[in-house]
């Protein structure tokens, strides 16, 4: 999946997310990655949900990927952290 079809979930409010989501719809891509770490992943569902039954009607959750990735904290310590993957289609 390219890069530029992805949407980043972080701290920003939920309708930035989902605008984001919909612009790329919006500008031709046929699919667009929601992609969340952390307690993040709550949040990416819920703007796949609102992007599917608010905005964009006939968009289907075609796969969803979970993953850990491992990182290092402040400390040096390597903690793993769950990610999750949504990928909707137009």
């Amino acid at each position: 999946m390219a890069e530029e079809n992805t949407v980043y979930i972080g701290r920003k409010p939920t309708m930035n997310y989902v605008l984001a989501v919909v612009m790329q719809f919006n500008s031709g891509s046929g699919e667009v990655v929601i992609r969340a770490r952390g307690r993040n992943i709550s949040l990416a569902v819920d703007v796949a949900e609102i992007v599917r039954n608010r905005f964009i009607l006939d968009s289907k959750v075609k796969d969803i990927q979970i993953s850990t990735e491992k990182m290092t904290g402040d400390d040096g310590r390597t903690v793993n952290v769950s990610v999750i993957e949504i990928y909707l289609t137009k």
